[in-house]
């Protein structure tokens, strides 16, 4: 299959590309540096220029190419301020790919408003909505992060743990709050949960009494928040403590946020969750490099595969031999599984030279990455409980 795809990127290649190779590669960073997801997108953005910055450190890039981040905001919320800033990326600064963008509905608007119509590949590290699967792509569409498909089923799983069979669920009124919600609801009434009542919820509100008044009168033991940390999420626990409508909380993967267990870890004292996660040796060496060279947490949300994105988009342009948009969509599936040498967080130089040689590499990166289906990730989720105000791994599942 690796051998197939190489011939196609190098006819594509042949027949001319819509970015040139130059002295200095660009590629661009979306991601919601304002909005509902602002507190975890700094180190998300530092995890992608760390795997940008040990490439170039390395000078092993296209005989020493340097490649140069461009970022820009996508809101995560508003897709024609996410568009016009793709447009940007790629028509003013030029960029060959896009790492990014975070959330499902900006990132939908970012495809096929931006990169089909251009060409561009893009790789989302946390665009979760199911939609995305089947969305029209031209194969220029990835993600390191799971599908929310699978996030539901882990959710319902955990609930049946703990042994809880009625729940109301509220989401943020987007597409990937629509996205998740159907999986999990799907999921747990399967399971033979009872669901009181789904109902959606706008962000960036100042007052939420009213839907968790609505939520509170249709019962349930637990509130299900699929939501987002900074907005709409938080509200609801805290209009919900306020009230004392509920007093344990089941959070999905946008919840997950030390800024939100500092200010509502009392409120929040035995609740549980899921965010999707990884351990073993390539979390090991992401960790260890980030200590090392950077100044953020490397264990927040989507760090790991904020740095997976674009040290793939690098090692697919490498593998095709050209740093284009041509080279590195055809390339990505390639250098993400077998067969090949494994690379790990810290290796990137390594890689780029195996690639030189005409060699293979199997990217496993800090995710344990493995690129399934339509170009996404098979994925694992730390299944967490709040304990003494922190986050306690239950299980990783």
């Amino acid at each position: 299959m690796k051998k197939l795809m190489m011939a196609t990127a190098a006819a594509a290649l042949a027949a001319g590309g819509a970015h040139a190779q130059s002295e200095d590669v660009k590629i661009g960073i979306i991601l919601g540096f304002t909005g509902p997801i602002e507190s975890l997108t700094p180190a998300m953005g530092a995890s992608a220029e760390l795997a940008i910055a040990e490439v170039n450190d390395s000078g092993a890039f296209m005989d020493g190419t340097t490649i140069t981040p461009v970022t820009a905001d996508s809101t995560c919320v508003d897709s024609a301020a996410a568009t016009a800033a793709a447009e940007r990326l790629v028509t003013t600064d030029g960029v060959v790919a896009i790492m990014g963008a975070d959330c499902s509905g900006v990132t939908g608007a970012v495809l096929s408003n931006v990169a089909v119509p251009n060409g561009v590949p893009m790789i989302s590290p946390s665009a979760t909505s199911p939609g995305l699967s089947t969305a029209e792509d031209d194969g220029l569409f990835f993600r390191t992060a799971p599908s929310d498909a699978r996030q539901g089923e882990v959710l319902a799983g955990i609930l049946e743990d703990q042994g809880v069979s009625s729940v109301a669920v509220t989401y943020t009124n987007n597409d990937y709050g629509k996205g998740l919600s159907d999986s999990f609801v799907a999921a747990f009434e399967e399971a033979g949960g009872e669901i009181t009542l789904t109902a959606p919820h706008e962000d960036n509100k100042a007052d939420y009494s009213a839907e968790i008044g609505a939520l509170a009168s249709a019962g349930g033991e637990v509130l299900v928040v699929l939501g987002y940390a900074d907005s709409g999420g938080r509200g609801l626990i805290q209009a919900a403590a306020d009230t004392g409508a509920f007093s344990t909380f089941m959070m999905g993967d946008g919840m997950f946020s030390e800024a939100l267990l500092e200010d509502l870890g009392g409120v929040l004292e035995g609740s549980y969750g899921a965010v999707p996660w990884s351990q073993g040796e390539g979390a090991d060496a992401f960790a260890a490099l980030v200590n090392e060279r950077a100044d953020f947490d490397p264990a927040g949300s989507y760090t790991r595969e904020s740095y997976d994105a674009a040290a793939l988009l690098i090692l697919a342009m490498a593998a095709g031999g050209e740093a284009t948009s041509e080279a590195a969509a055809a390339n990505v599936m390639n250098v993400a599984n077998e067969p090949g040498e494994e690379i790990l967080p810290g290796q990137l130089g390594r890689a780029l030279e195996i690639l030189a040689e005409g060699g293979d590499i199997d990217y496993v990166g800090a995710t344990d990455v493995e690129l399934i289906g339509p170009g996404e990730a098979a994925g694992t989720y730390r299944y967490y409980t709040i304990t003494d105000g922190a986050f306690e791994t239950v299980e990783f599942r």
